[in-house]
């Protein structure tokens, strides 16, 4: 008789047989970068969110490095709205990324246009016409995109991420940085990623939320798996180094799926809205926020992750958590 018990009988042989694990180097912390001096807050409260300033970056980078973190993703609050920001080559992002100079970390810097634009949309809005619908502008955002990416790549950045959906970005974002030598730097680009209700508490740390509309005229359906392939599809064809699906839970069968079909690492992002079910879950006594960490980014690697950006990485280097 087949007794697959036989495998769990002692806490040994579970662990001996354990055919997924979460190793530290694989998760990545995600950071809100602000000016000043001295700044270190959670934004809201309890969110796992932390705006830092670039001395304070500095010193949860070393921190992070010390505790077995590789690389690290880094998001530029800016206090003043205004594309100018974004494309400028000291940028606070472009400073947030050498502010980890040295570190021996890679830094994954986000490229998008959201905490720039005065209405917080992912590019360049256009108010449409007689036979044009409002939306965001493709073509105009795509080549300021491509600015931003080059721009972070001079300062320093491993990876350029481009987050916000608008077609061919990938393309342009690899000829820029052809085109300023720039052509080691790894394109990790945001495939499919969802138009989600989970993403509130980011982007009131990210001061990124839409002041009209919304992003699902960019964004993906959540409902359209093969549409996602097709996304995916498209921006390795592009020059994509790395594919991120965006929020993890929600989209384990797009990871698998991606896995299945594309021989190229894929990194899972673990949402805002994913750490705040857990963590006011845990809150309120109604589950083991230790192991729900556990399990959910277990089985966001067994769907087939590489990696994947959490806010609760910060946790395992503190010793808190062990997986």
């Amino acid at each position: 008789m087949i007794r697959n018990r036989r495998y769990r009988r002692t806490e040994s042989l579970l662990k001996l047989f354990t055919e997924t694990d979460v190793p530290i180097r694989t998760l990545v912390p995600a950071y809100f970068i602000v000016e000043g001096t001295g700044v270190r807050r959670e934004i809201p409260e309890g969110s796992g969110l932390w705006q830092l300033s670039l001395d304070q970056l500095r010193e949860e980078g070393k921190r992070a490095k010390g505790g077995g973190a590789e690389a690290v993703m880094l998001f530029a609050v800016p206090e003043e709205k205004g594309v100018k920001y974004a494309t400028a080559r000291d940028s606070l992002a472009c400073r947030a990324v050498q502010a980890l100079d040295g570190l021996g970390l890679a830094r994954m810097a986000d490229v998008c246009l959201c905490s720039y634009t005065p209405d917080g949309h992912c590019g360049i809005w256009d108010d449409g016409g007689p036979h044009r619908h409002p939306g965001v502008d493709n073509d105009r955002s795509v080549a300021l995109l491509a600015e931003v990416a080059a721009g972070l790549a001079a300062a320093g950045a491993e990876l350029v991420c481009p987050s916000d959906m608008m077609d061919g970005r990938v393309a342009a974002i690899r000829a820029a940085l052809d085109a300023e030598g720039l052509g080691d730097t790894l394109v990790v680009s945001y495939a499919a990623k969802m138009a989600s209700a989970m993403y509130g508490p980011f982007r009131h740390a990210a001061e990124s939320a839409p002041k009209h509309g919304d992003r699902r005229g960019y964004q993906m359906n959540a409902a359209n798996g093969r549409e996602a392939m097709r996304e995916t599809a498209a921006d390795v064809e592009e020059g994509a180094d790395l594919i991120m699906v965006k929020p993890a839970l929600t989209n384990l069968d797009l990871i698998a799926e991606t896995r299945r079909r594309f021989d190229i690492p894929i990194i899972a992002y673990q949402v805002s809205g994913e750490y705040a079910m857990i963590h006011e879950a845990a809150r309120a006594g109604r589950i083991d926020r230790a192991r729900a960490v556990k399990e959910t980014l277990t089985s966001i690697r067994r769907a087939g992750a590489d990696l994947v950006v959490s806010y609760f990485a910060p946790e395992f280097w503190d010793g808190r958590q062990l997986v």
